[in-house]
């Protein structure tokens, strides 16, 4: 089974950044991460879980609209880390941002029931 630990959350005012990290590990999910495709999704207080974006194992991403021109999603195969990059923050988006990771390719990759292995979450508040 897969663990992932993510990091980097905090307190930022608006129009500042934050770097998000998410490393993998496990006996099988770390050895294949290379192939993973790894995705995070965000959870604010009383809404559900959204998709913000997520990279293959090509490292091509994908982003929710929200965040297009502000996230990027990278990744380290060596390190078995996957980042996001959070730029231009706003006060709405605030919430509890989880990596989640499956092996292989989904076409709905933006469904959180496609990802079997999630991270504890960090939370990021956006605030003057």
């Amino acid at each position: 089974q897969a663990q992932l630990v993510e990091s980097g959350g905090g307190l930022v005012q608006p129009g500042g950044s934050l770097r998000l990290s998410c490393a993998a590990s496990g006996r099988t999910f770390g050895r294949t991460f290379g192939t993973n495709t790894m995705a995070w999704f965000r959870q604010a207080p009383g809404k559900e879980r959204e998709f913000v974006g997520c990279i293959g194992w090509t490292g091509g991403t994908d982003y929710a609209d929200f965040v297009k021109g502000r996230f990027t999603i990278s990744r380290d195969n060596a390190k078995n880390t996957v980042y996001l990059q959070m730029n231009s923050l706003k006060p709405e988006d605030t919430a509890v941002y989880y990596c989640a990771g499956r092996r292989g390719y989904t076409p709905n990759y933006y469904s959180s029931s496609e990802y079997a292995d999630w991270g504890q979450g960090t939370q990021v508040t956006v605030s003057s």
